[in-house]
């Protein structure tokens, strides 16, 4: 009887070391399968777009809202009254979560309409191919704004954003060229604020072009061009003023009697602007020299003439 007893105690531990090691296989295989059907899942979602641009700025949401908060506390309090919260919110609504190349006008009206502020008369200066030059102006001749100096155009100034279908609904990796999609985030902001901008204009209206580039100084393909001419209203702006800027030491490869000018000019006259264009505009040129004080260009700067 006790053989046989402890014969059934033998078995018994054989079957629960049996049992325990099925057990444990099975555990072992769940945790694998859950592994694999994760690594499935990650696998076949949505994954982000991918473009030839860079993605939106890091820290977004904390770049608009202090530029807004310094430009309506700090450098304009006439304005204090705009609600940075709200502004920031109907921006990130305007992308979040959409195809970065459908983006339409309607996407950013809310934006606009928070956002856009009176401009007063004599101080709008629309420019092409001079960003460096006329930003640096404007800093030191608070007479004039460019659409940069604006609360839209400081918000957004250097700074890129995008939205994709996919979580977390905005790309930080990458966003679309206007060359890939006409339609994507940047574009049509600027092609919107600049509409408004133009729209805004009264009095007398400043324009900066680059007489060195080698294409044309006037370009109706570009921003200026294509949209801020056409959208100045002839009630309201008295006279547009051409100040045609070449690099010092560069080429002067138009004047203001040169091709392009002369084709902005007939596009200006058609709207009935009456126009004047200076070449080198004699306060912009000492600016320019102060960065190129002993260059020949920059000795006398008397080549400011003016031609109707």
């Amino acid at each position: 009887m006790p053989f046989r007893s402890g014969s059934a105690r033998a078995r018994q531990r054989s079957v629960l070391l049996v049992g325990s090691a099925v057990l444990l296989a099975a555990l072992v295989l769940a945790v694998v399968l859950a592994s694999l059907l994760t690594h499935e899942k990650q696998e076949v979602g949505p994954k982000m777009m991918k473009w030839k641009d860079r993605g939106t700025t890091k820290n977004l949401q904390e770049v608009i809202l202090g530029r807004c908060y310094s430009y309506v506390m700090a450098r304009y309090p006439q304005l204090g009254d705009k609600d940075c919260l709200k502004i920031w919110e109907s921006l990130k609504h305007a992308f979040i979560y959409k195809n970065p190349c459908n983006i339409t006008s309607e996407d950013y009206e809310p934006l606009m309409e928070l956002a856009t502020h009176p401009i007063p008369c004599n101080k709008s200066l629309l420019w092409s191919k001079t960003s460096d030059l006329v930003h640096r102006y404007t800093k030191s001749n608070q007479n004039f704004l460019t659409l940069e100096d604006t609360l839209l155009g400081y918000m957004a100034d250097r700074v890129s954003w995008c939205g994709d279908p996919s979580d977390p609904g905005i790309n930080y990796e990458s966003c679309p060229k206007r060359s890939e999609c006409e339609s994507n985030p940047n574009s049509v902001f600027w092609k919107m604020a600049s509409k408004l901008f133009a729209e805004a204009a009264c009095g007398v209206v400043q324009v900066m072009l680059n007489g060195s580039v080698e294409a044309g100084a006037f370009r109706s393909s570009s921003i200026f061009g294509s949209i801020e001419i056409f959208n100045l209203n002839p009630d309201k702006v008295s006279e547009v003023h051409i100040w045609l800027m070449h690099d010092i030491g560069g080429p002067q490869s138009e004047s203001c009697s040169g091709h392009s000018i002369k084709r902005l000019k007939s596009i200006l006259e058609d709207r009935n602007f009456k126009i004047t264009c200076v070449d080198n505009y004699r306060p912009v040129q000492l600016l320019q020299c102060v960065h190129n004080p002993d260059h020949t260009d920059c000795r006398l700067c008397t080549n400011t003439t003016a031609t109707p």
